[in-house]
């Protein structure tokens, strides 16, 4: 056994594979340009919290009921994933890297890591702000080396009398947050099945993941080593390295914060945005609404940045990328269950001032609604996602304070029930490695949506002041509009 300074002490570690029934032959996977571009950039990290009651809480029960069933469903859904029980690799004789799983590579197998905490469950998961480091204590580590790279490794935490938790990492060349989802979902569901009826049914046609590459048409020929040389120059030499590339958490002086919105809440900021856009000279008519998305970016980030502009006043030059999912959106769509990356980022048209102006919501809420509009008029690959990540590092070098999303509102996070109830709370972690949101579906189920923050800790006082108030309708956030 092994602790870290967090009081998290690791029990086991094993591999977990699929049934030895379903490893016959090697399966190869190509790598999308889609998936390339996210080769050697930091994994996703996602926690799913749920809690026990009764005897369902003790380590005894723990330990010989729950851990054997979550272990058993796993592999048999790898079954279904076989390619996330191998690695990522890059042969010496071909020209670009793919994944691979061997059945008689003895290093196969997803890793999984059995702990036990002794942090306060409901401090773990409550939303007001608490150090930023400890959900660190949950997840997994995901191994990569110049020659190969893991897929996906997970932990399961205990915290005793309490509950536990699903901490799981990825690799974001081979999953996007519809993929993760996916995957996710089909463990729950036969996880679940398992304990209701001791059986292992079929999948759900929807989890039944696809990994044929060939229908994005023309993303599988790709010069891998031209674009990973165009996103790491520094690597020069270096290009065929499957090593992810460093990058640190910020976690010093950083809390970690979950905020709600409901669908009242977004209403109100909606009919807000909506009025201002009415007296606006604009070239285009007032839309007939707004997406949960878009009222949710612009809200959010224009109360980050006047926070941040409020604490470090040198610090006013800001912008803001997310990513689309493109499965319905290229000319030939997609199936839902697509498995993969799908999600080519975008940066919105804002003036590098706007978030900290007075009418930044509805400034940056009519940009969002502008470029989702350009990607359905003209596609969802118009822009190249090597040219945004070199925008992303241009406006670094400029003084630019770039957000991001992470996430979705639509991956109903909070219907994850592996046998044991609904999530208490559902975290992505990762968005302490720079200035993203965690977005997600409300675990009410009403419509409302949730985002998770790390910030620094003045800053997000001053955020939660400003996101509360302009809620509440006593901010300035938002101007009086009236038509006179």
């Amino acid at each position: 056994m092994s602790s870290n300074k967090n009081n998290t002490i690791i029990h086991q570690q094993i591999k977990v594979v699929p049934p030895s029934s379903t490893q016959t032959t090697t399966s190869t996977i190509p790598l999308t340009f889609l998936d390339i571009v996210w080769l050697r950039f930091h994994p996703n990290e996602r926690i799913y919290f749920y809690a026990l009651h009764d005897s369902h809480s003790h380590p005894s029960f723990f330990f010989q009921h729950i851990v054997p069933n979550l272990k058993s469903s796993l592999s048999l859904t790898l079954q279904h994933f076989l390619p996330l029980a191998g690695k990522i690799v890059w042969p010496s004789d071909s020209s670009k890297p793919f994944m691979q799983f061997n059945p008689n590579d003895n290093d196969n197998g997803v890793s999984l890591l059995i702990a036990e905490s002794d942090a306060d469950f409901q401090h773990v998961i409550g939303n007001s702000p608490h150090e930023a480091s400890l959900s660190r204590s949950f997840i997994p580590n995901l191994e990569s080396s110049h020659l190969c790279a893991s897929v996906i490794s997970i932990q399961i935490t205990l915290f005793p009398s309490s509950g536990f938790s699903i901490g799981i990492t990825t690799h974001h060349a081979v999953f996007d947050g519809k993929s993760l989802s996916m995957f996710v979902k089909a463990w729950a569901y036969l996880s679940k099945k398992n304990i209701e009826t001791g059986e292992s049914p079929p999948l759900l046609p929807e989890l039944e993941p696809l990994f044929n590459r060939d229908i994005i048409k023309g993303t599988t020929e790709n010069n891998s080593i031209e674009i990973l040389s165009k996103l790491f120059p520094a690597e020069n030499g270096n290009e065929r390295s499957l090593k992810i590339f460093p990058s640190e958490p910020k976690l010093e002086e950083s809390v970690r914060a979950t905020f709600k919105l409901t669908r009242e809440d977004l209403d109100k900021i909606k009919q807000k945005v909506l009025s201002k856009w009415e007296i606006m000279d604009t070239n285009e008519s007032k839309p007939k609404t707004l997406s949960s998305f878009i009222l949710t970016c612009a809200y959010s980030f224009v109360c980050i940045a006047k926070a941040i502009h409020e604490v470090e006043k040198e610090k006013e030059k800001f912008a803001l990328a997310f990513a689309v999912d493109c499965r319905a959106r290229l000319e030939l769509p997609i199936p839902d269950n697509y498995f993969g990356n799908c999600v080519p980022g975008y940066f919105i048209d804002t003036n590098p001032l706007d978030f900290i102006k007075e009418d930044g919501v509805f400034l940056v809420a009519k940009c969002i609604f502008e470029k989702i509009k350009m990607i359905k008029e003209k596609g969802v690959l118009e822009e190249n996602m090597v040219d945004v990540f070199h925008k992303y590092g241009s406006l670094f070098k400029e003084g630019f304070v770039t957000f991001g999303v992470a996430g979705s509102n639509r991956f109903g996070v909070y219907e994850n029930d592996f046998g044991y109830g609904r999530p208490e709370k559902v975290e992505i972690v990762s968005i302490d490695k720079g200035l993203s949101i965690g977005f997600g579906d409300s675990k009410d189920g009403n419509g409302g949506v949730e985002i998770g923050l790390v910030l620094k800790k003045h800053v997000m006082d001053l955020f939660s002041t400003l996101f509360l108030e302009g809620i509440c309708g006593n901010s300035k956030l938002f101007h009086q509009y009236s038509k006179e």
